[in-house]
């Protein structure tokens, strides 16, 4: 029996899932009541992306598992939507959207840029959700918003205030061209192109295969083998005191503080997000890198920057409350129902719309 078939009407619940490249966190969701938060997970899980040959393999075994029956489903993912494919290079398995209505059942399955997800869920989440990584300055002021995180790719957004509601501007900010800020990150960039990368992303050292890129290369430069293949060994190894760990972790960290400036600037923004990824395992190396320095090194812009917070959000749900709270104010449409924005139809034709359109619905 499909998805759909199994649905409870009577029931507003439906399927929010954060895709990663690493991890898929799946939830059942539904909007809050009463004094509740703006979303309810009814139940979530967190599933190794590389342990399934499909998002439809993932989603099948959650609803097994729940025993519900959906057929509307959100999905937070890095990249665009085209045609009927979500593009992301950081996926282990391509996702077809009408392959996931005709598998699941499902009636409706929509797209959005995983921090876009983000930028919503942060104006949800409560202040113990989150470490202050600027001391001194925790107070900002009304304006836009950035949300950044380092994961297995680097994905930004900013939430802009408009009226009585906000427009989240999703990017791809991890395929921004790396700006090294310093003679040791010049020969970097240099190594990396005498690797074969053409065109050097951000994301090539601001991310957890990032970290894993540094270390590398100051190895490298260090006339030694790498030892350390994963983020989390590499962390570790810093922890015990291993110089070349220590090194690559204090310099992604100062990287992140600059690119986290350099956004800002962009932006405008008066206040910034770290939403997890790698960053969580790393943040007692933070006040001891220069993060906060490199953030703040942008010229005439210092003072401006020296007022603007940055919090670590520390809770896996974040993609999934996000993505729930997007559809539960954007994405609640009967087919036909859109002026611009995701064109629905009936199970099984396979019509679906890229993730940039949905931007007018904000």
């Amino acid at each position: 029996m499909s998805a759909a078939a199994r649905l409870n009407t009577a029931t507003p619940q439906f399927i929010a899932a954060d895709v990663g490249g690493t991890h898929t966190r799946v939830g059942l969701v539904r909007a809050g009541n009463g004094g509740e938060s703006t979303v309810t997970v009814l139940a979530h899980r967190k599933y190794v992306c590389a342990d399934y040959p499909s998002l439809a393999a993932i989603l099948a075994e959650f609803i097994a598992s729940n025993g519900v029956g959906i057929d509307r489903v959100v999905i937070a993912s890095a990249g665009v939507v085209l045609d009927d494919q979500v593009i992301n290079s950081n996926l282990p398995w391509r996702i077809s959207l009408s392959e996931l209505r005709r598998e699941l059942g499902l009636r409706q399955v929509l797209v959005i840029n995983d921090f876009q997800a983000n930028a919503n869920a942060a104006q949800c989440m409560a202040p113990n959700d989150s470490t202050l990584l600027t001391p001194g300055v925790s107070e900002s002021t009304p304006g836009p918003v950035l949300v950044i995180g380092p994961g297995t790719g680097l994905g930004a957004a900013v939430r802009i205030p408009h009226g009585k509601t906000t427009v989240v501007l999703p990017t791809e900010a991890g395929h921004t061209a790396f700006a090294p800020g310093n003679a040791r990150e010049v020969e970097m960039l240099s190594l990396a192109q005498q690797r074969g990368q053409t065109h050097v992303p951000t994301e090539y050292f601001v991310s957890g295969p990032g970290l894993v890129n540094l270390y590398s290369a100051l190895c490298t430069f260090n006339g030694v083998e790498p030892s350390l293949r994963a983020p989390a060994a590499i962390t570790e190894a810093a922890r015990r005191g291993e110089a070349i760990a220590r090194e690559a972790v204090l310099t992604f960290c100062a990287l992140l503080g600059s690119v986290i400036g350099d956004l800002a600037v962009i932006s405008g923004a008066k206040s910034v997000f770290i939403a997890g990824g790698i960053l969580p395992q790393l943040k007692d190396f933070v006040p001891e890198s220069e993060f906060h320095a490199r953030m703040l090194d942008k010229g005439a812009m210092r003072p401006v920057l020296e007022r603007v917070p940055v919090r670590l959000i520390e809770n896996e749900r974040l993609g999934v409350i996000g993505a729930a709270s997007w559809y539960l104010e954007h994405g609640q449409y009967e087919p036909g129902q859109y002026e611009q924005g995701p064109q629905e139809s009936e199970p099984g034709d396979g019509a679906t719309a890229p993730a940039n359109r949905q931007q007018k619905t904000q």
